[in-house]
């Protein structure tokens, strides 16, 4: 009797537990799936691509099934998207911009899945939905300066004596103008006579002829450089630096190969790097359901990279500006964040 009613009492307790906290000590919810539901589509060499690698590396490392959900912009398909990945898995990294109330209506009806949103900030009344946050601002203070000392250096090949730059983003969201405030903060803190061009695609994302058509505009206007904020449609900004002899800057990968010699440099979102230290806490019983995680140039999040098989920079502004990075990542140089201000004017 008294060893029954032993046994009964653990059982007790071992139930009490896992209600508690199902994410305690190791991974209580299953793991054996992974869905990455994004907005867009893959093939941008870019944001969406990032993210696919981190998933692949996930497949890999942990030996877990994964299906990535494509909705390609058409928001017809959000909701059924977001239907078909709880049916699938219970581990769902997701890029929910446009349909950000389906996903917290979604998450409240599942609390005891994982739902990770990239890139924007999602709170489910029931807290559950963990949100990595990119400070986008910080990597493009660097390539604004970067940019800004580059339409300054006159000795680079096809550059003007007029200091001017473009910026070309797929739309003007607060996600991209985050991106351009810092890009303009940059290329004040260089030079405030500095003139900064802007251009919205106006949610364009995969068109890279649109893409391609503004930045020939801008190109037109003097710009030496422009920064392109635009996804696959951003390809399109490449190559017209190439075609034009001037430069542009790559976005959410290294995109410096793309167009040698005319790709500077890569303002990057580690997308697919946050997706694997995510899934690591969940497999390590150490995630925290309904936090904002902060991906900046200190963790490795964002960064600005000149790495290429072809680098036209002169050594000293490559130079000044990892100097500026650094003083980012030690807390000496405060990058402003975006405040909400009109920066397509």
């Amino acid at each position: 009797m008294k060893g029954k009613r032993y046994f009964v009492v653990i059982a007790a307790v071992m139930i009490i537990a896992s209600a508690i906290n199902v994410f305690g000590a190791g991974p209580a919810v299953k793991t054996d799936r992974v869905v990455y539901l994004i907005n867009g589509a893959l093939g941008d060499n870019a944001f969406y691509d990032s993210g696919e690698a981190g998933i692949k590396n996930i497949e890999k490392n942990y030996k877990v099934q994964t299906r990535t959900i494509e909705c390609n912009f058409d928001a017809g398909k959000f909701q059924p998207a977001l239907d078909a990945a709880v049916q699938y898995a219970d581990v769902i990294f997701v890029i929910s911009y446009g349909f950000e109330d389906q996903l917290m209506a979604i998450a409240d009806k599942y609390p005891n899945k994982v739902f990770v949103n990239i890139d924007t900030i999602v709170e489910n009344p029931k807290k559950t939905i963990t949100s990595v946050f990119f400070l986008a601002e910080q990597s493009s203070y660097l390539a604004g300066m970067t940019a800004a000392l580059a339409t300054m250096e006159t000795s680079l090949k096809g550059v003007n004596k007029d200091k001017i730059i473009g910026v070309i983003g797929g739309d003007t969201d607060p996600i991209v103008s985050a991106f351009v405030f810092g890009y303009q903060q940059g290329a004040k803190a260089v030079d405030k006579n500095i003139k900064v061009l802007t251009k919205s695609l106006g949610g364009a994302w995969d068109d890279s002829a649109k893409g391609k058509q503004a930045a020939l505009q801008l190109y037109d206007q003097k710009a030496d450089v422009i920064y392109q904020v635009a996804a696959a449609a951003g390809i399109g900004v490449l190559q017209a630096a190439a075609e034009r002899g001037l430069y542009a800057i790559g976005v959410d990968t290294n995109q410096n190969d793309l167009e040698p010699g005319h790709v500077i440099a890569s303002a990057v979102k580690n997308v697919g790097a946050s997706i694997e230290s995510v899934f690591k806490t969940i497999m390590d019983g150490t995630y925290k359901p309904g936090v904002i995680i902060n991906a900046d140039l200190a963790s490795g999040g964002v960064d600005l990279v000149f790495d290429a098989k072809q680098q036209v920079l002169p050594k000293k502004i490559v130079d000044k500006v990892k100097t500026a990075r650094q003083q980012i990542i030690d807390g000496k140089l405060k990058v402003p964040l975006y405040n909400g201000e009109n920066v397509w004017q």
